[in-house]
């Protein structure tokens, strides 16, 4: 059985991620950061009983460590880093709020390298071995023809170069990496005026998902498949 590990799964895109990988027939393992927002997720292990829930904070690495632990003996085949945080809108130019900008940075950037550097061990015993990091065009340095945004694209372009380098480091080991762009998707992130629902979003992105091979590792990929300017 196929076993995929997601954050961010208590609402939006990773909660569809959820939805599907379960009625694809996968064991899954996802984390949510509180209780309280995860009413949705919560109910799903009424259904599956090969969901695994775990209450993470993406920035607490003793807690990445103490859960890479506790599941120490578990491979993973596909590890699906979709959790982010956009901060507060509207910070333009001459109005960067610094700690909001650490805040996103970290969340959107240095905790998944962490958590791949924690379950490294899992996915070394699969076949798999694939690493999908949710990304967005915002961080495309040749897709940024308007500005602003300084808060969330620095933090998705540091994430693109994330990827880059995991791919160079790990590709030789049998391991495949990508960014992907999810589209423009009704999320509380995206807002009401988004062009696509999270189930339209994962559907192709499962689609993108299942057709990947070590050749794609490195890629920043759109969600339709198509290969995206870094």
């Amino acid at each position: 059985m196929k076993h995929v590990f997601i954050t961010g799964a208590n609402r939006g895109i990773g909660l569809s991620l959820v939805a599907y990988y379960l009625q694809q027939g996968a064991k899954v393992s996802a984390t949510y950061r509180d209780e309280s927002s995860a009413t949705e997720l919560f109910t799903l292990t009424k259904q599956y009983d090969t969901l695994s829930l775990y209450q993470l904070e993406l920035t607490d690495y003793n807690a990445i460590l103490k859960l890479s632990q506790q599941i120490s003996e578990s491979k993973i085949d596909l590890l699906i880093n979709n959790a982010g945080y956009y901060g507060p809108k509207g910070y333009g130019f001459g109005n960067c709020d610094v700690t909001e900008w650490k805040k996103v940075f970290e969340i959107n950037a240095i905790a998944p390298q962490k958590l791949v550097e924690a379950l490294y061990p899992n996915l070394q015993l699969s076949n798999d071995k694939t690493i999908v990091c949710i990304s967005s065009k915002v961080g495309s340095m040749t897709e940024n023809t308007s500005g602003g945004g300084y808060l969330y694209r620095s933090s998705k372009a540091a994430l693109n170069s994330v990827v880059k380098s995991l791919s160079n480091d790990l590709k030789p080991e049998g391991f495949t990496v990508i960014a992907i762009h999810p589209g423009w998707v009704q999320t509380e992130m995206g807002g009401p005026n988004a062009l696509i629902s999270t189930e339209e979003s994962v559907a192709e992105l499962t689609k993108v998902i299942a057709q990947l091979s070590i050749d794609n590792s490195g890629q920043f990929l759109n969600f339709d498949g198509t290969e995206l300017p870094w």
